[in-house]
């Protein structure tokens, strides 16, 4: 299997596929049950990180667990990304800008990635 291409401006992949081959024991239906599971998660907690006023513990734990289900599955962009808005409202108190565009960057890029995945 290839790693799908880096994350643009990052030398990482998007999604590692011998990552997520060897934690699903090359079994190609609980992949796409992961992929799915963690598109549900990037659904779920993009908005409460986002969320201004929201309460900070709440997007504090949404970074960190969007991280670790991006670290599961080999979404290696996506995780790194994570971590550095959750670094960022731990220290910060607040949400850093261009580390959220970049996570929302690269969960688009993973996404469009997991779709190709999808279609062949």
């Amino acid at each position: 299997m290839m790693k799908a291409a880096a994350a643009s401006g990052w030398d990482m992949p998007l999604l590692d596929s011998d990552y997520l081959a060897t934690a699903t024991f090359d079994d190609e239906a609980l992949a796409g049950e992961l992929l799915g599971l963690f598109e549900g998660q990037c659904d779920a907690l993009a908005p409460v990180i986002a969320r201004e006023g929201g309460a900070l513990q709440e997007r504090i734990d949404a970074a960190h667990t969007l991280k670790g289900g991006a670290r599961a599955i080999g979404a290696r962009a996506v995780a790194d990304a994570a971590e550095r808005v959750e670094s960022g409202l731990r220290s910060e108190g607040v949400l850093p800008r261009a580390e959220w565009a970049r996570l929302e960057t690269v969960i688009q890029e993973t996404r469009a990635v997991i779709a190709r995945r999808g279609a062949a």
